[in-house]
């Protein structure tokens, strides 16, 4: 009996023990757009992707000034062109169009890539920047305020000063 009385008691203690240790647990927060913003290497990649996203432009409007063209040829010689003239310049005019579709789906694919090329690398920097001063800091917890999920906060510790400096940011 008394030995059981014993396992109880060391039991609870360590149960209350652990809710004691959960209770400090250091909780903080940061808004990651904030920073991501403050990052001069997103400047630089917002220029890479914006030169990229012009020149698939660019090439798309090429593209689509010859359809216009053609089209336009078309419908000014249809009255004369033979039966068998005018099915190759709609199947001309069709697999132009086929191929500007394609076109624009490859081109949304190497955007969206590229973005990722030249974004991934800084949302990694900043990532690992905040858990670095998480765990100098000794916080369990970094909230980030610009995702969903946090309603509502009161309290805990902004770190984005500390991550701005730990990334040489002013």
């Amino acid at each position: 009996m008394k030995r059981l009385f014993k396992i109880a008691l060391v039991a609870g203690c360590l149960f209350f023990a652990g809710n004691v240790a959960n209770a400090q647990q250091k909780i903080a927060y940061i808004n990651s757009a904030e920073l991501i913003k403050a990052m001069p290497e997103v400047a630089t990649a917002d220029k890479q992707l914006e030169t990229y996203k012009t020149t698939l432009d660019t090439d798309g409007k090429t593209m689509y000034s010859e359809y216009q063209a053609k089209v336009q040829d078309y419908q000014s010689k249809e009255k004369t062109l033979s039966d068998a003239m005018k099915e190759m310049k709609i199947k001309e005019i069709q697999d132009l169009e086929k191929r500007i579709q394609e076109f624009q789906q490859k081109a949304g694919e190497n955007f969206e890539k590229k973005r990722g090329e030249l974004y991934d690398p800084i949302l990694k920097k900043a990532e690992d920047a905040v858990k670095v001063v998480a765990k100098e800091k000794g916080y369990a917890y970094v909230f980030d305020t610009t995702q969903p999920g946090i309603v509502y906060f009161d309290g805990g510790i902004n770190i984005l000063t500390d991550v701005k400096t730990k990334l040489g940011l002013k």
